[in-house]
C-alpha cells in the first residue's frame, strides 16, 4: 500500500490519497483521513490485515461512488509528511565514507572512525514544512561551488519509533563546505530546499524486502543525461532498527520522524549541479522522485 499527499489542479486543498491502479489515486477524504499522520500513528498500520481491510473499504465506497478516483495527470504531489522532523544518517555506505574522506582535507579520519564505530553519525536535516515534494524544486547554495544530490532510502517512523513505511529522499549537499571543515556540516546540509521526499510512502515493507531494492539516480542537463548511478539498499552497513534506535535515544518525536539512511552513489569530484538540472531518483516498488534544481 502506498499513500501520498496531493492537491488537485482545481483547488489548493491538500488531500491524502492511495494508489488505484497505475494512473489514478483514491481520495481518502470520504474515510475521514485528512493527514498521513492519522495512518502512520494507527496501531495496526503495519499489519497486512489492516491494510487489506482499508483497501476493501475504499473499494466498497468507490463502487458506491463515495470515494473519488483522481487521475495522476490532474494532481500536484505534496511532500508525503506533515509535522515530522527529517534526520539523516551518514557514512552508512563504504562509498560514502570514501567520498567524504576524499573531500575533507583536515578531518578525513573522522569519517573513517565513524564508519566502524558503535554509534552512527546522525544529524538534523529539515522540518517537515520545509521539505520539497515530487515535482518541486531542490536548491543549491549560492555561496557554494560544489553541490550534489544524494539519493537515499528514507525510513518513516511514527512517534513510538516504529518503522511504518519508506519513501525516497534527496539529501542535497554542498561538498566544498563540508570538506573545508567538519563544523560546517549544518551549513552544507541544512538550507532552503535542501531536502526532497516522495512521491509517496510505501507502508508496511520489511527490511528484508527492502534490502533487495535498487536505488538509481539520473541527472539531466539541457535534455541530456550528464550523470547516472546505481546502488543497492543491501550495501547499507547498519540495520534499520539500529539506526532508528539511535535516533530515538534520549529524545522524542511527538509527530514521528523520517530518517535518511545515507547514500551509496556519489558523482565524480569534477561534477557539480547547475541551476536547471533535473534530478530523478528511483527506488524499486516505491516509485520515482523528480526535482528541478534552483539556486537559493
Amino acid at each position: 500500500m502506498k499513500i501520498c499527499r496531493f492537491k488537485r489542479s482545481a483547488d489548493d486543498v491538500v488531500r491524502v490519497g492511495t494508489w488505484a491502479g497505475e494512473t489514478e489515486l483514491f481520495d481518502l477524504t470520504s474515510l475521514g483521513i485528512t493527514a498521513v499522520e492519522q495512518l502512520l500513528e494507527h496501531e495496526e498500520i503495519t499489519k497486512m490485515e489492516f491494510q487489506t481491510h482499508l483497501i476493501g473499504e475504499i473499494a466498497k465506497r468507490s463502487a458506491k461512488q463515495q470515494t473519488e478516483r483522481v487521475s495522476l495527470s490532474d494532481i500536484l504531489f505534496c511532500p508525503p509528511i506533515e509535522r515530522q522532523e527529517v534526520w539523516a544518517a551518514g557514512v552508512t555506505y563504504l562509498r560514502s565514507k570514501s567520498a567524504r574522506m576524499e573531500e575533507s582535507e583536515f578531518s578525513a579520519t573522522a569519517y573513517d572512525r565513524v564508519y566502524d564505530a558503535e554509534r552512527p553519525e546522525i544529524f538534523f536535516k529539515s522540518l517537515g514544512e520545509k521539505v520539497s515534494g515530487h515535482g518541486e524544486s531542490v536548491g543549491i547554495r549560492s555561496d557554494a561551488r560544489w553541490n550534489v544530490p544524494e539519493p537515499e532510502l528514507a525510513l518513516v517512523l511514527n512517534s513510538r519509533g516504529i518503522l511504518v513505511g519508506m519513501t525516497i529522499g534527496n539529501d542535497m549537499s554542498s561538498r566544498d563546505l563540508e570538506g573545508e571543515n567538519l563544523l560546517y556540516l549544518p551549513q552544507a546540509k541544512v538550507y532552503n530546499r535542501s531536502c526532497a521526499l516522495g512521491p509517496c510512502i510505501k507502508i508496511g515493507s520489511r527490511e528484508t524486502a527492502a534490502r533487495g531494492w535498487q536505488i538509481k539516480i539520473t541527472i539531466e542537463r539541457n535534455g541530456a543525461k550528464v550523470f547516472t548511478g546505481e546502488t543497492s539498499v543491501d550495501k547499507i552497513k547498519r540495520s534499520f532498527k539500529e539506526l532508528a534506535d539511535f535516533l530515538f535515544r534520549c529524545q522524542s518525536f511527538p509527530h514521528g520522524a523520517v530518517l535518511l539512511t545515507g547514500t551509496g552513489v556519489v558523482p565524480p569530484d569534477t561534477f557539480t549541479l547547475n541551476e536547471g538540472d533535473i534530478v530523478e531518483i528511483e527506488i524499486d516498488t516505491i516509485g520515482t522522485l523528480r526535482n528541478p534544481v534552483v539556486i537559493v
